[in-house]
């Protein structure tokens, strides 16, 4: 038996090129992509810049820095150095530790910043965010694009896994100030100042709007809560105007102000103007503080386009985080232009004594500027206004049928109403709680010594937890995290965790897989005799190896994304994805060992039945007494988006633990109708075979999911497809038990049973971040167990 689960937001690797000739290996390419194929968040990757410029001699005099004894922290930054000078370290180290006390975020903000020459030698620095998101819960405008840290900062989540939030370049060519104590002469530039104006850059100071200088259309394809609060001078919103647009364009090249309060309270109750020159400057236009009227205000000068040789920033500035914290709430809606149109796509999804509603957003919502939407019981005329979609109309009757319109409101007046389908509540299942107190990011069942064993994540004490059923009583033991002794982490566990047992009757051992969420390791803790032992597999090398590697060692690699694993006589094995190399390994530890065996497994090359995308974001797997088979997705082309546009599910099986006895069979590809499979994987051994489950989307649904697929492997598989019609897109985290699979819908937790076709509503509860679960067998009775409201607990229909 194996499980399987991998953390809700990955960061990935997609091979964008595949190979011109089978002949030609080692000149594939693989690039840096970020994927959401398993949740409903939006990202984008950060394309503008916002630079500081090298201005001339400062004629003010300059105090120097004051050493400080401690600065209380709100957030933490990470730096990654590239090719930076030990002395440049120090000064950044300097800046982060300003802006940790002044930039409120429970999320560490990781930043990568390299030390080379710039495009321009007049520009002393650059920065951009890491990406931009919405659609995540926490967002104060589900319009808006939030920068990475921001974004993170909101959400009270990592949305960007491990890739930076922040991106920075240094000018190693400029004449710097390389002293710690004093004040730089009238030809030197100071470093840290420039790392306090760049960091804005990236933590959201930032314009994310385009110009074109040969027929001046201005463009804002996804805009920013920055771009929300910039003004035009007859009190228009940057964000609202028509893109691409001459209007637009023009607009980028005139005067526009802050409108933020805390803003404009800042700086005396007068909008701060903004750098808009007539002719637009790339990198510093819309993106800073007018150049005039700031840079002689000391303390508010920070983030004026230019720094002087000779000038030094202290810290922020109140006017720059009373900016930094009008971002933080919703921006005030603009002018309206024109009636709101119909709202798009309404639909009624069926939920316990409720309804949930849903729709899109109206076709000019952005000129409307739509203040809420009314939504109304056909039957009984109940009203709730709202701001936004979903809403849940609770009060219903189970068994009844309802259905809802919904009307969008503007300062103008309103749109015609919109009438959903016809929906009708059902009863969720019975619900027993096992752990009161466990806030579970991922869940693996086993059957151990004839009784079940439920292994678990606990987010809030970053634990792994076990919870085993003697018969009477289930007995909750701490299995690693924050611990330190014995070969346990003091670091918090990521939910990414397998279970799978060896051994028969009741001298059985568990054999435990999982992450650890700081060093990215692959963390391996045996449970035998009632006594765990600990060891870290993989991800903890001396270098990562490259794929092309044909003899596998340990790899530095971060290995923290997804594993599966499989127990028998010849040992256990487990497999894993190399996210730094967008690869699928393996370890083998054969019985009567203690060595690891290492192999790469799949996305190296196009020979030997094999591929080169990007695979292993989710893993399952299995042994039936005959095979070992590991079913995984992968990722073949994206868009400009970086939105999944084409991937796959592969087998690969084998019957020993030869590396090179693996047999490769891609099972769902992309074709009209199934533009993408995969979002999660589920494999299980049944009395009718073994049952592979997985997603899939269509053209029309990307970046989501839309149907479930299952088949029962064989050497020519038929797969059977169900799309939960009025319960909501499917998403992961997926779960079976041979004849039924368990499903995320809207947040909440759904299954069907593939004999009948039929979806059932197990938990009407939601969860933004996916709700983990797994099947168990307890007193001769199945259960769905899951993590729901912070409890672990039972379901049964």
């Amino acid at each position: 038996m194996a499980t399987k689960k991998q953390r809700l937001y990955t960061r990935g690797f997609a091979a964008f090129l595949m190979l011109a000739s089978l002949l030609l290996p080692a000149q594939q390419t693989q690039a840096f992509v970020r994927t959401h194929i398993q949740t409903h968040v939006q990202e984008r990757p950060a394309t503008q810049w916002g630079n500081i410029y090298a201005g001339v001699a400062t004629t003010q005099k300059q105090k120097p820095r004051e050493k400080v004894a401690y600065l209380e922290k709100k957030s933490k930054f990470v730096i990654k150095y590239n090719n930076f000078p030990d002395w440049a370290k120090i000064q950044f180290q300097a800046a982060a530790d300003v802006w940790a006390a002044n930039f409120q975020s429970s999320v560490p903000i990781n930043v990568d910043a390299t030390w080379s020459k710039s495009s321009s030698f007049s520009i002393l620095g650059s920065a951009r965010p890491g990406s931009y998101y919405s659609g995540f819960v926490g967002a104060p405008d589900p319009s808006l694009w939030y920068p990475s840290a921001l974004a993170n900062a909101l959400a009270g989540r990592d949305l960007s896994g491990n890739s930076p939030e922040m991106v920075i370049q240094v000018n190693s060519l400029a004449d710097w100030f390389k002293g710690t104590t004093g004040v730089p002469t009238n030809s030197e530039y100071d470093l840290q100042s420039v790392f306090l104006h760049e960091m804005a850059h990236g933590l959201g100071f930032l314009s994310a709007s385009a110009y074109d200088s040969i027929f001046g259309f201005g463009n804002i394809d996804e805009p920013t809560p920055f771009d929300a609060y910039a003004k035009t001078e007859d009190g228009r919103r940057l964000a609202d105007l028509d893109s691409p647009s001459i209007e637009l364009g023009d607009a980028l090249t005139s005067k526009l102000v802050w409108s933020g309060p805390l803003g404009t309270a800042a700086n005396g109750g007068e909008p701060p103007l903004l750098y808009t020159p007539s002719s637009f400057e790339e990198g510093s236009s819309v993106a800073h503080l007018d150049e005039s009227t700031f840079s002689s205000m000391g303390k508010d000068s920070v983030m004026t386009p230019n720094l002087d040789a000779g000038e030094i920033f202290h810290e922020p500035g109140p006017l720059l985080l009373a900016m930094m914290e009008d971002m933080r709430n919703k921006p005030p809606a603009g002018i309206a232009v024109g009636l709101p149109q119909a709202v798009r796509n309404a639909q009624a999804l069926i939920s316990d004594a409720s309804a949930i509603i849903e729709w899109d957003l109206p076709t000019n919502s952005r000129a409307a500027q739509i203040s809420s939407y009314l939504v109304k019981n056909v039957k009984t005329g109940a009203e709730k206004s709202v701001t936004g979609s979903p809403v849940t109309m609770v009060g219903l009757k189970n068994d009844a049928t309802y259905s809802f319109s919904i009307t969008a409101f503007n300062s103008l007046g309103s749109s015609p109403p919109v009438i959903t389908n016809l929906v009708t509540p059902r009863a969720g299942w019975s619900l027993k709680v096992i752990d009161s107190n466990a806030k579970i990011s991922a869940l693996e069942s086993a059957s151990f010594n004839g009784e079940p064993a439920l292994v678990y994540t606990d987010q809030s004490t970053g634990f792994l937890k076990i919870a085993l059923w003697n018969g009477k009583i289930w007995n909750k033991i701490i299995v690693d995290g924050r611990g330190g002794s014995s070969g346990r982490t003091r670091n918090q566990i990521a939910p990414s965790i397998s279970v799978c047992v060896g051994g028969s009757g009741k001298n059985q051992s568990l054999h435990i897989f999982y992450a650890d969420a700081v060093d990215l390791d692959l963390r391996y803790a045996l449970y035998k005799d009632k006594k765990f032992s600990y060891e870290i597999v993989d991800g903890n090398g001396a270098a990562i190896n490259k794929y092309q590697d044909s003899i596998r060692v340990r790899t530095a690699s971060d290995v923290s994304i997804a594993n599966t694993c499989v127990a028998n006589l010849s040992g256990v094995q487990v497999f894993y994805r190399d996210e730094s190399q967008g690869v699928l390994l393996g370890a083998t530890k054969a019985a009567y060992t203690q060595k690891w065996n290492y192999e790469l497994i799949d996305g190296d090359r196009l020979t030997d039945g094999r591929s080169t995308g990007d695979v292993g974001f989710h893993l399952d797997s299995l042994f039936d007494g005959k095979k070992t088979y590991l079913i995984y997705d992968s990722v073949l082309d994206l868009n400009a988006r970086n939105e999944v546009v084409r991937g796959e599910i592969r087998l690969a099986s084998r019957s020993t633990l030869d590396p090179s006895a693996w047999a490769y069979q891609t099972l769902d590809n992309s074709n009209k109708n199934n533009a993408v499979a995969g979002f999660d994987v589920a494999l299980k051994r049944s009395y009718k075979g073994n049952l592979a489950t997985w997603m899939s989307s269509s053209v029309e649904k990307i970046p989501k999911a839309q149907a479930l697929r299952w088949t029962y492997l064989s050497s020519n598989p038929t797969i059977s497809s169900v799309f939960p019609t009025g319960f909501g897109l499917p998403s992961q985290y997926l779960s079976s038990n041979g004849l039924s699979t368990a499903f995320n819908c809207q947040n909440r937790l759904c299954a069907v049973d593939f004999a009948t076709r039929k979806v059932s509503l197990v938990s009407d509860d939601q969860n933004p971040m996916g709700i983990s679960s797994d099947w168990i067998l307890l007193n001769k009775k199945r259960y769905l167990a899951a993590g729901i409201n912070g409890q672990l607990v039972l379901l049964r229909p």
